[in-house]
């Protein structure tokens, strides 16, 4: 277990990657079943193809001398998934491990270089993420993602985050399930082309009910899943919510969810058009440090928003 204070509170640049899956499929040629990057990990073309993946994203980090988040390839390793693909809950577990190890195996090279990495332990929605779908309670929330946060806890990863949250009550049982297993953790919500998550909560109101029902339990928060041009509008007047946002992992693409769910072509979009996006995020979001991408992107993407940013 490595645990440790997190740097990237303390200010500072990080970046982190882009978009796994569609990376994986679109750019490698990978069949993901349910979406699942973590699957690939049984041979050892997947393993090359992740070492890749995040060593494009690290070296970009190593040229512009910023910190590192590495999000683990975990997305879609709890139960219900997992159940899907045929994986057992021993299995699942190795599986949760095994990803976690090859992200140390990162963090170690970086480290070696002067590089300050985080090791993130990636959980994703027990239902789809893009759509509030079957939502649980969060006492049911905190259960079922309690048995993941538990194997994390026992691996390398520094903290976990749970990426493309699409309603309150299951971002409040997963920090509840991070607090008693002892890890520090931040909550990504992602939100439809009108600003507000897919359940329909508006995301300040989502934040402040995750806050007050953990006692502001979050490390911090981040958005991720949507273009900015879907949200920068909800960012606007007073509020110290948006002080407790510190990362954005957008889409390359300005389309919904439900237009990129039935896409058979990758929309990449315009990555200096989406640099440009993000440096009129930094005015609204004081705290913002950690910059990564999610569907569409990739190093191209993530290496010209870190330019617009340093710039």
């Amino acid at each position: 277990m490595y645990r440790r204070h997190l740097p990237q509170l303390d200010g500072g640049f990080f970046v982190t990657d882009g978009g796994l899956e569609t990376t994986l499929i679109f750019h490698d040629g990978f069949d993901l079943p349910q979406f699942a990057a973590f699957d690939v990990l049984k041979t050892r073309e997947g393993h090359e193809a992740l070492r890749t993946y995040y060593r494009s994203y690290a070296t970009i980090a190593r040229n512009n001398n910023l910190g590192f988040v590495i999000e683990s390839p975990t997305w879609r390793a709890s139960s219900a998934w997992g159940g899907k693909l045929g994986y057992s809950g021993k299995a699942l577990a190795g599986a949760n491990r095994e990803a976690v190890g090859l992200c140390g195996e990162i963090r170690d090279e970086l480290e070696a270089d002067g590089i300050t990495t985080v090791v993130s332990g990636c959980i994703g929605p027990r239902s789809d993420g893009y759509s509030a779908g079957d939502q649980m309670s969060a006492e049911e929330a905190e259960e079922y993602h309690g048995a993941q946060m538990e194997v994390l806890r026992d691996t390398e990863a520094d903290m976990a985050a749970a990426l493309t949250m699409t309603y309150p009550e299951e971002a409040i049982g997963v920090t509840r399930a991070a607090r008693k297993a002892g890890m520090p953790a931040a909550i990504s919500f992602t939100v439809e082309t009108d600003g507000r998550l897919p359940s329909g909560a508006k995301l300040d109101e989502a934040i402040r009910q995750v806050d007050e029902a953990t006692d502001a339990g979050p490390a911090y928060y981040m958005i991720n899943c949507a273009h900015p041009a879907h949200f920068e509008h909800v960012l606007s007047g007073n509020g110290l919510w948006r002080e407790r946002i510190r990362g954005v992992r957008a889409n390359a693409s300005e389309k919904s969810h439900a237009e990129l769910d039935g896409a058979a072509e990758l929309d990449d979009g315009d990555p200096r058009k989406l640099a440009s996006c993000y440096q009129g995020l930094r005015g609204k979001l004081p705290q913002m440090n950690l910059i990564g991408g999610c569907c569409g992107t990739d190093a191209r993407h993530i290496e010209a928003i870190c330019r617009a940013w340093i710039g």
